[in-house]
């Protein structure tokens, strides 16, 4: 087990960016830079032993900086969408920047994604890991509180990404946090990842409108094409004549976990069946946000020049549901002065 620090750049304001390379006792590898908390590298083996990476992301801090689609970011203070970027707080109306159509997404203009983490690095006897802290200053992108976060990723010696995030605030706010790793396990820029076979342990998913904003509604999978309750390939029905596939173009929506308390449980299953790797992501957060990477176009050119089309890398966002400020019947968001907001989110990677 290692980790080690290096450089990675500068930003335009002049903070210095550093990469922590992450090194388990198999020889799995997580790469993560202090902007953004991105997790620009995960090299995890095939079923032949040979490792590859299999998220996407740039070689250098220019790239993040000049236009990413969230690469394997902290996304914060809310992950996902707030309707026309208002809500209203015990009674107080609260206005956020709007950045995506009219509505807010993933904390606004400059959210956790876009700012320097301050790092140290920890070794448990499981793993290797780093510890991340910002602090979000009231009113920042029109939150209220001042909310300390701190994120965890630790690498173990299981194959497991684990990330374990806390915050605590000085005011009533909001609070939604979660990681935007692209993932393709056949290796980043090794095609589209129409073929991975998807489970999701969700019955129900909560149906949007046109602007990806929720109805309120929460509805059965069964005989829809949002129904991954068994293996079925990412592919098999992404281009469907549905109303929620044509909203999103392709799947970009909230599934509701099959679960009734906070423990951790199994979310979702992805495979790729040419590498074999496997991918289990557990979870004690409410929601799990399955976006197909829909928005990718041959624009981008990831690390080692791969161009990344249309749908090369999937997400899945553990989180609570969009929109939860204005929808009161959803589990809430709302994080009060003496409460610690506390999630955990496990990856684990193995073969078949």
């Amino acid at each position: 087990m290692n980790i080690s620090q290096s450089p990675f750049g500068t930003t335009p304001d002049g903070q210095q960016v550093s990469l922590y390379t992450l090194t388990n006792a198999n020889g799995a590898v997580a790469k993560i830079t202090t902007y953004g908390g991105i997790v620009t590298e995960l090299w995890m083996p095939d079923r032949s032993g040979v490792l590859g990476d299999i998220v996407l992301g740039f070689d250098t801090l220019e790239d993040y900086i000049k236009g990413s689609p969230y690469f394997g970011c902290i996304v914060g203070r809310y992950g996902n969408r707030i309707g026309k970027g208002t809500f209203t707080l015990d009674g107080t109306p609260y206005t956020l920047a709007v950045n995506d159509g009219e509505n807010h997404l993933h904390g606004g203009l400059k959210g956790f994604d876009k700012v320097v983490w301050q790092a140290e690095p920890v070794k448990g006897q499981d793993g290797v890991g780093l510890k991340l802290h910002y602090r979000s200053k009231d009113m920042e992108e029109g939150y209220p509180g001042n909310l300390d976060v701190t994120v965890v990723y630790t690498l173990t010696n299981a194959n497991e990404l684990r990330i374990d995030y806390t915050a605590t605030t000085d005011k009533p706010t909001h609070c939604n946090l979660t990681h935007h790793g692209y993932f393709n396990l056949a290796g980043q820029g090794e095609g589209d990842i129409l073929g991975h076979q998807l489970c999701l342990n969700a019955d129900r998913f909560t149906p949007v409108d046109a602007g990806l904003i929720p109805s309120g509604q929460i509805r059965s999978v069964k005989g829809t094409p949002m129904d991954f309750s068994q293996p079925t390939a990412i592919g098999h029905r992404i281009d469907a004549d549905n109303d929620q596939i044509r909203h999103g173009g392709g799947y970009d929506h909230n599934w509701v976990l099959n679960k009734n308390g906070s423990e951790l449980s199994l979310a979702a299953r992805a495979m790729e069946p040419t590498s074999g790797r496997v991918m289990e992501v557990w979870t004690n957060e409410p929601g799990v946000q399955f976006y197909s990477g829909n928005s990718l176009d041959d624009t981008l050119t990831g690390k080692g020049g791969k161009v990344y089309h249309r749908r090369y890398g999937f997400c899945l966002e553990t989180q609570h549901f969009p929109d939860t400020p204005n929808q009161p019947d959803f589990p809430s968001t709302v994080l009060r002065p003496g409460q610690t907001y506390q999630t955990t989110t496990l990856h684990k990677f193995m073969t078949q």
